[in-house]
């Protein structure tokens, strides 16, 4: 029905534009910033990308700032600008899931995560809620904590820092990775991301570990794609070459999940 309504819009929307402004969630940044070269090659259209935390963006573009499409890591935000009357039907396109980034190769296993997290002697770290729905899912990972263990949402909550995300956070010195930066400079000792982003970390200093969360900690994330109301043609173009199979593709490279049906 949302892939309708975005066909239908296509099939309304103004005549052509050169320039279409894409905001997208950090997460996206590889993976987006590819299928915007392969759009703009293919269609002659010019994309002016904006990458950030999500609820970052969505301030922004409320705050007047210009922009076309908005991919949100989650669903929430685009829908927001929905319900305002600032942009269209929100579709869901990719997704996510969490992991644990940690400071050394076999630190923890995905059994021994939660005691991990709980150690008095483990700096543990995540991205900023309600800023960037990374540290929301993390909170809704210490939140399924507590069915595991009595007392740990609390405990989690309360020992986390919020390191990355936030409109204060400290930035990665040019040229490294946010998270692998986070970790290995010692901020914390293990950091929940997503796992495409803790990837792209390893990438940068193999010498980190990646953990995936256990299934009853285990965390989805579903990521929204709407087009703000009087975009140009050419953004519903970009909008419906996300949803393409090609546009699929190139996420799916980058480790994202198809879009098929919402996560459980």
């Amino acid at each position: 029905m949302i892939r309708a309504a975005l066909v239908l819009a296509l099939s309304a929307a103004p005549a052509a534009a050169e320039t279409a402004l894409l905001h997208a969630a950090g997460s996206l940044r590889a993976a987006l910033s590819e299928v915007a070269a392969e759009f703009a090659q293919a269609e002659g259209v010019e994309v002016v990308t904006a990458f950030g935390p999500s609820g970052l963006l969505r301030e922004r573009i409320e705050g007047g700032e210009g922009a076309h499409v908005f991919a949100s890591a989650n669903m929430g935000h685009p829908a927001r600008l929905a319900e305002a009357g600032e942009a269209g039907p929100v579709a869901l396109f990719t997704r996510n899931r969490l992991c644990a980034l940690t400071a050394r190769e076999g630190m923890t296993d995905s059994a021994g995560l939660l005691a991990a997290m709980l150690s008095p002697e483990v700096k543990l770290g995540a991205s900023t809620p309600k800023a960037d729905p990374s540290g929301d899912y993390a909170f809704e990972l210490f939140a399924k904590a507590e069915a595991v263990q009595a007392g740990a949402q609390a405990a989690l909550e309360a020992k986390s820092m919020q390191l990355t995300g936030g409109p204060d956070s400290a930035k990665a010195p040019e040229g490294r990775n946010l998270y692998a930066w986070v970790v290995d400079s010692g901020q914390a000792d293990l950091f929940l991301t997503y796992c495409t982003n803790a990837v792209a970390a390893d990438a940068d200093n193999s010498a980190l570990g990646i953990v995936a969360v256990p299934a009853e900690l285990a965390v989805g994330a579903d990521y929204g794609l709407t087009v703000m109301k009087g975009a140009p043609e050419a953004a519903w173009r970009l909008a419906m070459h996300i949803l393409s199979p090609a546009g699929q593709a190139v996420l799916a490279r980058y480790g994202f999940d198809a879009a098929a049906v919402p996560a459980k």
